[in-house]
């Protein structure tokens, strides 16, 4: 989480987790309507969540 992105989160917060998905954007985006602290509140949570490494499995090849 890069302070760009905490400053964004205070100032305008569906505009710093527009890059997580469009969950995460409207999620936040209805917090800030229904006021400016819970939309804050969200975005932080939402950037300070981090995602897991997806580790695919290998099969050995097939011949």
């Amino acid at each position: 989480m890069s302070l760009f992105r905490v400053l964004l989160s205070i100032i305008f917060p569906p505009l710093a987790v527009v890059d997580k998905g469009c969950g995460s954007f409207l999620i936040v985006m209805i917090l800030t309507c229904c006021g400016w602290i819970p939309g804050v509140i969200g975005a932080l949570v939402i950037l300070n969540k981090e995602r897991p490494i997806v580790n695919y499995p290998t099969y050995p090849s097939q011949r």
